[in-house]
């Protein structure tokens, strides 16, 4: 075991190196006035205060998910959600329907088989598009309590047609249930129209914020599930109890008061400029980032054509190791992005496009990949990445 030195108490022991830049596709970069924000003095989670912050983030956050529904706030990570949002409507013996396309719809599975839920998988190849046609056949077969579904899939970088799958089952008793962790604020959501029955994300991605806060929204429909009877017994992650001290302008547990303060400072900055104009802008710098990418010999991740506006999976030309180019983007440029901890080890490269970020960011992106893959041994035109990712934003 390590011994703990205690440091200077007048100075802050940073956690990161001079020049980091974390480009990851989650967590992402948190801007200075969400950090100040977040640390500010810490009041009574129960007061008149707090009460009021959860009433400005619930206003701030309905336009984003497209809901007039409450917005349930937890102490929780996106994983803690998704879990959140399978136990309040199943429970042993009930049957899913898990429409997966990467990593992220796979834990949906894994979630399931552990609280003892039946789960059928229709796996979509990574990096294709959902088959909404398959899908369709598959719930023409049986009653389901739920589909399950990754909005936005940050390991294939591919995003899910929701519209399409909720007027699948739109009509029927079967619930719609969504994981938009890494989508929301970045990629177009509109729960209510699209019939999203529960929809749950966190503060760590295109929110700014930094890790630790679960969001939840919960359509009438499924409260009638929910109310109703049927799923796992659990206390922390019933939705029921949150609801009631949503009611009362609380949460039902101790919340962190920090990541709202914060996370109000995000919706400021995210309503300030518009959300039809941060949505445009995820859309734009991800594509420019693609081009960029293109012209150094870096192409897309898979056939699908619904990619994502808040990561970009390139596949790693042979024969690199995509660890080796994550490690050297560190090393050299304290460039922190992603490779992949799945089947697609070593094959790609993440790199996320959402939350505070502009056209210079993805200029020093490119110009870092232009500097690391050379000495790799891929040969490439110097300059031409970023001058592809400009020519494509001007």
């Amino acid at each position: 075991m390590e011994r703990f030195d205690p440091m200077s108490s007048t100075q802050i022991q940073p956690l990161a190196p001079d020049g980091y830049r974390l480009r990851l596709p989650g967590p992402t970069f948190v801007p200075e006035r969400v950090l100040q924000a977040g640390a500010q003095l810490v009041v009574n989670h129960r007061g008149p205060e707090f009460r009021a912050a959860l009433v400005r983030a619930e206003a701030g956050l309905q336009p984003i998910l497209g809901t007039r529904n409450r917005i349930l706030f937890y102490a929780a990570s996106g994983s803690g959600m998704m879990e959140a949002a399978i136990v309040n409507v199943a429970g042993p013996g009930d049957e899913l329907l898990i429409v997966t396309h990467g990593q992220f719809g796979e834990r949906f599975t894994t979630i399931a088989q552990a609280v003892g839920a039946k789960a059928d998988v229709i796996a979509t190849p990574w990096g294709e598009d959902i088959d909404i046609d398959a899908v369709q056949a598959r719930l023409r077969e049986k009653p389901y309590r739920a589909m399950v579904v990754v909005h936005n899939e940050s390991s294939t970088g591919i995003v899910a047609d929701l519209a399409s799958l909720g007027a699948l089952v739109r009509n029927s008793p079967t619930l719609l249930v969504v994981d938009s962790v890494s989508g929301l604020g970045g990629i177009e959501m509109k729960q209510d129209e699209w019939g999203v029955d529960i929809l749950v994300s966190a503060s760590q991605k295109a929110l700014m914020c930094p890790p630790g806060l679960g969001l939840a929204s919960i359509s009438p429909k499924a409260w009638d599930v929910i109310n109703g009877g049927g799923r796992l017994p659990s206390f922390y992650w019933d939705f029921r109890r949150a609801q009631a001290s949503a009611e009362k302008g609380e949460t039902p547990f101790t919340p962190a008061v920090g990541l709202v303060a914060g996370l109000l400072e995000a919706l400021d900055m995210i309503h300030a400029e518009g959300l039809p104009q941060v949505l445009a802008r995820h859309t734009r710098l991800a594509n420019a980032l693609r081009a960029g990418g293109a012209a150094i010999g870096l192409s897309d991740f898979g056939t699908g054509k619904r990619k994502s506006a808040t990561v970009v999976v390139f596949d790693v030309p042979a024969p690199l190791d995509g660890a080796v180019i994550v490690r050297e983007l560190y090393q050299r440029h304290r460039t922190v992005i992603a490779g992949a901890r799945n089947r697609l080890s070593g094959k790609v490269i993440r790199i996320g496009t959402m939350g505070a970020i502009d056209a210079d960011t993805i200029y020093t992106d490119l110009a870092h990949l232009e500097n690391v893959l050379p000495d790799l041994g891929h040969a490439l035109t110097a300059g031409a990445g970023v001058a592809a990712a400009k020519a494509y934003l001007e």
